[in-house]
C-alpha cells in the first residue's frame, strides 16, 4: 500500500485540479444585528459554520459575551456563562490556535447558546468547516448549537462596547433569509456516494439517508419538494489513461472515475466498481422518476446498503440487480439501458451531466466534497441530521405554503398560542386571524366554513360575501326579547349592517321605533295603539276591523260583503272559462273536418251519397 499511497495522492490533486480549474466556491451567510447600545445598532454579514445547527428559517436574540480569559476558546471553560438579563448568551471568540469546531464545543458546554468567531485578520468572510476525522473530533457530530465567523472589524466594536461595562451588547442573529424561499416547492440535491468503506464520512451518509428517508417521501409524493440525488464522478488526464490505476478507477476510457475505496489497487473493490454502481443509482432514480415513482430511489439506496454491503464484500452487479426486482414496477432493462456500456470508449450521457452540474452556476458553488446538500441552488451548512435538514428544507417554503410536517412542535414554535400572535380574534366562535408559519405568523382574517373575512388581521376582522350572517350576524347588531330575534344582517347584502323594519340605529346598535309616538302608524280616527318590541299592535273602536296596509278601520259586515262578491266574481270567470273552452273544440273540430274534405275531393272525388250517409270521422263520445 506505501508504494500506491503517494501516486494515487498526486492523481487525485490532478484530478481535481483539472476539474475545478475554474471553481468558485461560495460562503453562505446570515444577519446580524446590534439591538442594544443603540449608537451602534446595525447589521453585518456572518459566514454560516459548516457544523452544529444553524436556525434556518429563525432568529436568536442574546447577550454578546466575551471571556476574560481563554478568548480563544480553545480550551474548556471553568465556568458557565450567563447574562444579567437572562437572555442566551452568544459568546464571542477570537480566531486562531485551534478548530473552529473546537470552540463551538468548549462554549457549548459552557451554556452558550451560540459562537461568533471574531476573525484576526482583515479578509473576505470564509466557512467554518469541521476538522479531519480522527478520535480527537468526535465532539463535532455532538455540536448542536449554531456558529458564524464574523470579520474583524466588527468584532473588534463588540469587544470595545463590552469592556465598557454597563449596558449589555444585545444581538440578533437571523438566519430567515439565509435559506432563498421564492415559492410553494423546494428543489433540493444531495450529492452521495454508493461506497461504504470511506470512514465517518460514509456513514454519515448512510445513516443520513436511513432516518430521512420518511421524510422525503412523505414531501416527495405530496409534491412539496423535488429532489435529485447527485454523484462526484472525476476524469482521467490523457496521460494516464493507459495506466493500470486509470484502468481500475475509471469508465468508459478513463472518462469517469473514483478513488480506490481500500486505497490499495491490488486488492478489493476498484474505483471503477464504485462508479458503475453510482451509475445504477443515477438510473434507478430516472427510471423511477420516469414511472412517477422518484421516492424509490430512498428505498433502493437504503436496502442495497443493507444487502450489498462493501463491507461485507456482497457490494456487486448481482446483488443491485436482485434488489431492483424486488420493487414492483421498477424495470430492469430500463435501467440498463440507461447505464449503457461501461467499456465503450464513448461518453456515457448521464455521467457527462454529472461533470457538467458539479461546477457551480449563479449563486451555487462547486461541489467538491461528499457529502453535500443543496437546497434550492444554496449549499446547506451545518450538521447533516434528519430533523436540522427537515428544518432547512422547511425554510425554502415561501411563508404560509409549507406542509403541515413543517409545523411541528418538535422543529418549530406555534406564535398563535401565546396572546394568539397578537392578531385579531373573536373568542366567543373561537376564529382568529393568526396564522402559523415555520418562519414565524402571519395575521390574515380567515375564511370560516366558507364564509371569508376580511380586515387588517391585527385589530379588525368583519365577515363578508354569502353566509356572513351566520357568523356571528356578521358583525351587526341582534337581540332576543320575548321570543323574538332581530338582526341588523341581511344574507340578501354581501356586507354592511341595516338595523330592521321596526328599528333605527347605524346596524350596530338599533333601538326600537315607538311607532304609536311618532304616529308612524295606527293614525286613523278609530284606531288605538300600542307599541311593541320591533312593531306596534292596532285595534279598533266599535267592533270595527282594522286593515293595516291602508292603514283604516272597515266595519265587519262590509268585509263579508266583499268577500261574497268576490266569490260571485271569481265563479263567473271560471264558468265562462269552461264556456269558452267547450265552445273552441267544438269550432276546431268542424273547421279541421271540412279542410280535409276538401283535400281529398282534389284527388279522389267522394261519392254524394256516401259523403252525405256517413261522417267523415267516427266521433268516440257521439
Amino acid at each position: 500500500m506505501a508504494s500506491h499511497g503517494p501516486w494515487l495522492a498526486s492523481l487525485l490533486l490532478v484530478l481535481l485540479g483539472a476539474g475545478f480549474a475554474s471553481g468558485r466556491f461560495v460562503v453562505e451567510t446570515s444577519s446580524v444585528r446590534v439591538i442594544s447600545p443603540q449608537h451602534i445598532r446595525g447589521h453585518h454579514d456572518a459566514a454560516i459554520a459548516n457544523y452544529g445547527i444553524p436556525n434556518y428559517g429563525g432568529t436568536m436574540a442574546g447577550v454578546v459575551v466575551y471571556p476574560d480569559k481563554k478568548t480563544t476558546g480553545c480550551d474548556p471553560f471553568d465556568s458557565t456563562f450567563k447574562s444579567k438579563s437572562r437572555r442566551p448568551v452568544i459568546l464571542l471568540l477570537d480566531r486562531g490556535d485551534c478548530y473552529f469546531a473546537l470552540k463551538s464545543w468548549n462554549a457549548q458546554n459552557a451554556g452558550a447558546g451560540a459562537v461568533l468567531v471574531a476573525d484576526n485578520i482583515d479578509e473576505p468572510l470564509l466557512t467554518m468547516d469541521t476538522p479531519e476525522e480522527t478520535r480527537d473530533s468526535e465532539y463535532v457530530d455532538k455540536i448542536t448549537i449554531p456558529s458564524a465567523l464574523i470579520n474583524r472589524a466588527f468584532g473588534e466594536s463588540l469587544k470595545k462596547m463590552i469592556e465598557k461595562g454597563g449596558e449589555e451588547v444585545v444581538v440578533k442573529l437571523d438566519w430567515r433569509e439565509s435559506m432563498p424561499h421564492p415559492d410553494e416547492r423546494v428543489e433540493y440535491e444531495f450529492w452521495t456516494n454508493s461506497n461504504d468503506e470511506c470512514g465517518p464520512r460514509c456513514d454519515e451518509q448512510m445513516d443520513f439517508v436511513k432516518n430521512f428517508r420518511g421524510h422525503a417521501q412523505l414531501l416527495e409524493k405530496g409534491g412539496y419538494t423535488q429532489f435529485t440525488p447527485h454523484y462526484i464522478t472525476w476524469f482521467c488526464p490523457e496521460a494516464f489513461k493507459l495506466s493500470k490505476q486509470c484502468k481500475s478507477q475509471c469508465i468508459n476510457n478513463g472518462r469517469y472515475c473514483a478513488p480506490d475505496p481500500e486505497q490499495d489497487f491490488s486488492e478489493g473493490y476498484d474505483g471503477k466498481d464504485v462508479v458503475f454502481e453510482n451509475l445504477r443509482q443515477l438510473c434507478v432514480h430516472r427510471v423511477a422518476n420516469e414511472s412517477g415513482r422518484p421516492w424509490v430511489w430512498w428505498d433502493f439506496v437504503t436496502d442495497y446498503h443493507v444487502r450489498c454491503s462493501m463491507k461485507e464484500k456482497k457490494y456487486s452487479k448481482d446483488c443491485a440487480e436482485e434488489v431492483i426486482r424486488s420493487f414492483a414496477g421498477l424495470p430492469l432493462d430500463n435501467i440498463l439501458k440507461c447505464m449503457g456500456d461501461p467499456d465503450a470508449d464513448t461518453e456515457n450521457a448521464v455521467l457527462k451531466t454529472e461533470q457538467e452540474v458539479q461546477i457551480g452556476q449563479g449563486s451555487r458553488g462547486d461541489v467538491t466534497i461528499l457529502p453535500t446538500l443543496l437546497i434550492n441552488n444554496v449549499q446547506y451548512r451545518g450538521k447533516l441530521e434528519r430533523s436540522a435538514v427537515l428544518k432547512a428544507i422547511c425554510a425554502g417554503f415561501k411563508e404560509s405554503t409549507e406542509p403541515h410536517v413543517c409545523l411541528s412542535p418538535d422543529i418549530e414554535t406555534n406564535e398563535c398560542l401565546q396572546s394568539n400572535g397578537g392578531c385579531w380574534q373573536d373568542q366567543h366562535l373561537n376564529v382568529t386571524a393568526c396564522k402559523d408559519t415555520f418562519r414565524g405568523r402571519l395575521c390574515e382574517c380567515p375564511l370560516v366554513n366558507g364564509v371569508q373575512y376580511q380586515g387588517d388581521g391585527y385589530t379588525s376582522c368583519k365577515a363578508v360575501g354569502p353566509g356572513r350572517c351566520t357568523m356571528n350576524n356578521g358583525g351587526c347588531w341582534s337581540e332576543t326579547k320575548d321570543g323574538l330575534t332581530f338582526s341588523a344582517c341581511s344574507d340578501a347584502a354581501l356586507n354592511g349592517c341595516q338595523c330592521p323594519s321596526g328599528f333605527q340605529g347605524d346596524g350596530h346598535t338599533c333601538e326600537d321605533i315607538d311607532e304609536c309616538k311618532e304616529k308612524l302608524a295606527c293614525s286613523c280616527p278609530d284606531c288605538s295603539c300600542k307599541n311593541t318590541w320591533g312593531g306596534y299592535d292596532c285595534k279598533c273602536n266599535r267592533n270595527l276591523l282594522y286593515i293595516k296596509s291602508e292603514d283604516t278601520c272597515i266595519a265587519k259586515n262590509t268585509s263579508r260583503l266583499g268577500w261574497f262578491l268576490t266569490l260571485l266574481v271569481l265563479s263567473c270567470v271560471v264558468g265562462a272559462g269552461v264556456a269558452g273552452y267547450i265552445f273552441y273544440k267544438y269550432r276546431l273540430r268542424s273547421y279541421m273536418d271540412s279542410e280535409i274534405m276538401a283535400i281529398m275531393s282534389q284527388y279522389m272525388p267522394l261519392d254524394n251519397h256516401h259523403n252525405d250517409a256517413q261522417p267523415l270521422r267516427q266521433d268516440s263520445e257521439a
